[in-house]
Order: structure tokens, then C-alpha cells, then sequence
């Protein structure tokens, strides 16, 4: 950790493949748990109990690109495929 990284992130791949993760296999975070709930309550789904971190971040991924509001299936005016900047017709 430095003033240039203050995370101590430096070096790190932060594409790095979940398969590969060190802790994709201890037990799903409450942020990632919280943001889960709300995906899949837009998106009609139930979520498995005892999720893993691994498990969590593919689930998340999915529904994302499925949900209207943050994945290719809404707005995708280059802002990400989110709502963000958009001016309401």
C-alpha cells in the first residue's frame, strides 16, 4: 500500500478468472447478497441458499445482463448499458 495505491491493489488483475480465486469458495458476501436480492427480485428468480463468493459474482453477472436496467436487454447508449444520463423522453 502506497499514496499512488491506497487500496495495495497494484499488480493485481482485476479481471482475474473466478475459477482462480483464492476465496471463491467461502460463502457469499452480504453486499453481494443484498445486490442478489434485488436482481433477482426484478428478474422473477429465487436465490439458492448457501451461495459461495464464486457462485454470488457468476449470479450477479447473469442477471445484470438480463436485467432491463444494467444489462444489454435496456439502454445502451454507450453508458454502460444502464440508465445513468439518460434525459427522460
Amino acid at each position: 500500500m502506497n499514496a499512488t495505491d491506497p487500496q495495495g491493489t497494484q499488480g493485481q488483475d482485476p479481471d482475474k478468472k473466478i475459477d482462480d480465486w483464492v476465496t471463491g469458495d467461502e460463502p457469499a458476501t452480504g453486499p453481494q447478497l443484498s445486490y442478489l436480492h434485488t436482481l433477482a427480485r426484478e428478474a422473477g428468480e429465487e436465490l439458492p441458499a448457501d451461495l459461495t463468493k464464486a457462485q454470488a459474482s457468476q449470479m450477479i453477472d447473469r442477471l445484470k445482463q438480463a436485467s432491463p436496467r444494467t444489462g444489454d436487454a435496456g439502454y445502451a447508449g454507450g453508458l454502460g448499458g444502464g440508465t445513468a444520463g439518460r434525459a427522460d423522453p
